[in-house]
């Protein structure tokens, strides 16, 4: 029980560090500071107003300052929308961004109506400290810790750390007695899919599905959701963020399964939306009368707060009759529409959530046999545990070697907080571990730094993606070019030094990033001279990373900019719509951070390092895991650039030089500066 006292503690500790970060950064700043630094958008411009699903009203707002300005909103975030005149009736409404696209902003706002406000100018949006998950996950260590002789208190105690000298409690399974028979559809999932399979169907308590890179793991658990709906009423498939999720729910109804989205509708892709709760709901034959009944109750209300200048006994009891109708009518319509609900949920096969999100009020009594936590690795131990309450048994899905979750104390991710559940189970349970060996994204030079730094070199590159390799063809169809797959273009001895991102405003807290224009300048060469290889419509999907913000918005930026490269760009929402994938069409360019860009892959992957300086500091860059994932994107084509001098005193990186050295293509800037 101590691993979860000092876990609520680092909670606790976490909770209040991000809030005081938020405040120094926003609430006690002036809104000049606050739009300077990107933490808010003022003066506003509405664009459009309307109605989304759930019945909430959504407005569309522009800039009419600050154009084109870096800033810090994006979707899925909590923002307070706001007027500044004086005449204006409660002057703020909080809502959840949608979108975000350049100076272009949609908000899902948390009321039916648009404030009255909307038209008096002065308008803004702020960003909000949004504290519900912190909330959540503390009630949820609160009742693993208070579980006693039930299904948790079992798996509490096989997931818990062990006790000091003792040995940890291994999950159990079912005996196989049959070998797995697999539909034909999923004839073709190799060995280490199918004994993953096999792990989760056979599993009592705990399985670990470890998924590298390109190794299939969505399509194994779709797979294995598949069979779980056979034998259960409902599967819950839980994952870290919205993205993940939405990916979750577009492939389990590919494959013809029922299945329910769970969660706020503003932060789920458009192309979901038909899948939500909201949505269902609201095709039913029924939903019709439910609304109908809501509209009237709604004008019963009306009429009974109405102005009347006499107002005797008579009136007053007109009133109170009218108030009586409505509350009648409400209460017939609410208790129609949960009926609804309970209908539809019962008969899902799968309901899909965020972790936090499988605390929505409408799942709140449901319990499961199998839950399945996918992207485990990218989500804090006490979110993992919200799932973990409602079922019996549990499927981790992810690869800690990947995105690790997001931590803002550096404290508290020292003590422990950054360690996840599945972490720990592949270090206690060995047994419950299946690992995904075959990849079907990247040529095998690409995969092999990554197979031998992180994963013992366990990985095998399948025959399809093996040997491909990217080419050029001339006008008569021939290949013209070969390109090796992985480039390094080393930027020592220019001069292009890391500059910061200069902070703006009177004591500002303006998180300071790093960018590198000369090595911005020489990225874009790099690409023109690669693009200019291949005849127009027939250029490979592009990819540009980094992990530095602000060298991504100048990157962003330039490439706008530029006449050739700037059409080929998308744009911030094309980029979340393409999201989720799998293939994208041809011949664009995405510009990302690495996180930003989960997920995700394109047919070459450009990496752009920035740092460049003579302590040889290397900043973000000695999270490793962060770049695996961004040199894992990359299908047949990785070009890194960055300065030999600075990263080459690291042993991680001076390996990879010499894996380029080796394996690769290893450049020196000279050879692309006029």
């Amino acid at each position: 029980m101590e691993h979860f006292t000092d876990l609520l503690a680092l909670l606790k500790q976490e909770k209040a560090e991000d809030q005081q970060q938020f405040l120094q950064a926003v609430r006690e700043r002036p809104l000049s500071e606050k739009v300077a630094d990107g933490y808010s958008w003022y003066p506003l411009i509405v664009v459009q107003t309307g109605f989304a699903l759930g019945e909430k009203a959504f407005v569309v707002v522009e800039r009419s300052t600050h154009l084109n300005e870096p800033h810090k909103l994006r979707s899925g975030q909590s923002v307070r929308f706001f007027t500044n005149q004086e005449q204006g009736k409660f002057p703020d409404q909080q809502g959840v961004i949608n979108y975000v696209e350049r100076n272009r902003m949609k908000i899902i706002l948390n009321a039916r109506d648009v404030p009255d406000w909307i038209n008096m100018g002065n308008l803004g949006v702020d960003m909000l400290f949004d504290d519900r998950s912190y909330l959540e996950m503390e009630r949820a260590l609160q009742k693993v810790m208070q579980a006693k002789g039930d299904r948790l208190a079992e798996l509490r105690n096989i997931l818990a750390p062990p006790m000091r000298d003792k040995k940890p409690i291994q999950p159990s399974f079912y005996p196989s007695e049959t070998p797995l028979h697999l539909p034909p559809e999923m004839a073709d999932l190799n060995p280490s899919q199918q004994a993953a399979i096999q792990m989760i169907l056979d599993a009592r308590d705990v399985a670990v599905i470890h998924g590298p890179p390109g190794t299939g793991k969505t399509t194994t658990l779709v797979a294995a959701i598949q069979l779980l709906c056979k034998q259960e009423s409902t599967v819950l498939v839980t994952a870290p963020s919205n993205t993940a999720a939405d990916l979750l729910t577009e492939r389990l109804a590919e494959k013809g399964l029922s299945v329910v989205r769970i969660g706020n509708v503003s932060r789920i892709d458009d192309h979901i939306l038909p899948h939500t709760l909201d949505a269902i709901l609201g095709r039913h034959p029924e939903s019709k009368n439910i609304k109908k009944v809501k509209i009237e109750a709604a004008e019963c209300r009306r009429q009974a707060n109405r102005f009347k200048r006499v107002f005797g006994q008579e009136e007053r009891r007109e009133r109170e009759h009218l108030r009586n109708q409505a509350r009648e009518l409400e209460s017939w319509a609410n208790a129609l529409e949960a009926r609804l609900v309970d209908q539809i949920l019962t008969s899902a096969q799968a309901i899909t959530c965020t972790l936090v999100g499988a605390t929505h009020p409408t799942i709140e009594k449901y319990k499961f046999r199998t839950c399945v936590i996918d992207e485990a690795a990218q989500a804090l131990e006490p979110a993992t545990w919200i799932p973990i309450t409602k079922c019996s048994r549990v499927i981790f899905a992810g690869d800690p070697f990947q995105l690790p979750p997001t931590v803002k104390s550096m404290d508290a991710g020292k003590k422990g907080l950054s360690k996840t559940l599945i972490e720990r189970c592949l270090e206690q349970m060995p047994e419950a571990v299946q690992l995904l060996n075959v990849q079907y994204r990247m040529h095998r030079s690409i995969m092999g730094f990554s197979n031998h730094h992180f994963y013992e070199n366990t990985l095998q590159a399948h025959h399809s993606v093996g040997d491909k390799r990217l080419v050029a063809l001339d006008p008569a169809g021939d290949i013209a070019t070969f390109f090796e797959p992985v480039v390094f273009v080393d930027t020592a001895g220019t001069g292009f030094e890391e500059q910061m991102q200069r902070a703006t405003g009177k004591n500002s807290n303006r998180s300071m990033s790093r960018f590198n224009p000369e090595e911005a300048l020489l990225l874009r060469e790099h690409l023109l001279q690669l693009l200019a290889q291949f005849s127009p419509g027939h250029a490979p999907t592009i990819g540009i990373l980094s992990p530095y913000r602000e060298q991504v918005n100048y990157l962003e930026h330039m490439i706008q900019e530029d006449e050739t490269l700037g059409p080929l760009l998308l744009n911030r929402k094309a980029q979340a719509q393409m999201e989720n994938m799998e293939l994208p069409a041809h011949n664009h360019i995405t510009v990302n951070t690495i996180d930003g860009f989960q997920g995700q892959e394109r047919d070459v992957i450009y990496l752009s390092l920035v740092r460049s300086n003579a302590k040889n500091e290397i900043g973000f860059l000695s999270d490793y895991r962060r770049m695996n994932v961004a040199m894992t994107r990359a299908r047949m084509l990785l070009v890194v650039v960055g300065d030999s001098a600075t990263i080459g005193q690291n042993k991680f990186y001076s390996a990879f030089l010499d894996y380029c050295t080796t394996h690769g293509q290893y450049q020196t800037a000279w050879e692309y500066m006029r």
